[in-house]
């Protein structure tokens, strides 16, 4: 079923991965976190025009850095490694004029992690984020590695 989603491929190893750069990562991220939430506004309903505000409002800077506080106790060390790469990964163009510039390296980060869950066929996992993203857990998990 992964395959379907990357294009006829397998998913790459962790290990592959990893190895691709986070500005990489989160270029493949920054669709598929888009398609995430115009997926779920489009279950939830509603007219096309208020999904579409719902959409922006959620997918910018400033709402991903909130989405990635949300699950950041439930990452695993390698899942942070990935996020601590992408939020620190220097792109060759500023940050949108609205865009607070601590909020869109963090949203690099998620970006970054996104792409690289979907990227590794880690398709569980990422849906867990992302409900965890939209119900905002009260505790995080025990040992989580």
């Amino acid at each position: 079923m992964t395959e379907a989603f990357l294009g006829g491929r397998a998913p790459l190893t962790e290990k592959e991965a990893r190895l691709i750069s986070p500005l990489r990562l989160a270029y493949v991220g920054d669709a598929v976190h888009e398609l995430f939430v115009r997926t779920r506004l489009t279950f939830d309903g509603g007219k096309a025009g208020a999904m579409h505000r719902a959409a922006v409002r959620t997918v910018n800077a400033a709402g991903q850095a909130q989405a990635l506080e949300r699950i950041g106790l439930w990452l695993t060390d390698d899942e942070r490694d990935v996020v601590r790469r992408g939020r620190n990964a220097h792109a060759h163009h500023a940050p949108p004029k609205h865009a607070d510039p601590a909020d869109y390296a963090r949203a690099t980060g998620l970006e970054a992690l996104v792409g690289y869950l979907y990227l590794s066929g880690q398709m569980e996992r990422l849906q867990a984020l992302y409900q965890m993203m939209n119900e905002e857990p009260a505790e995080p998990p025990a040992a989580m590695g």
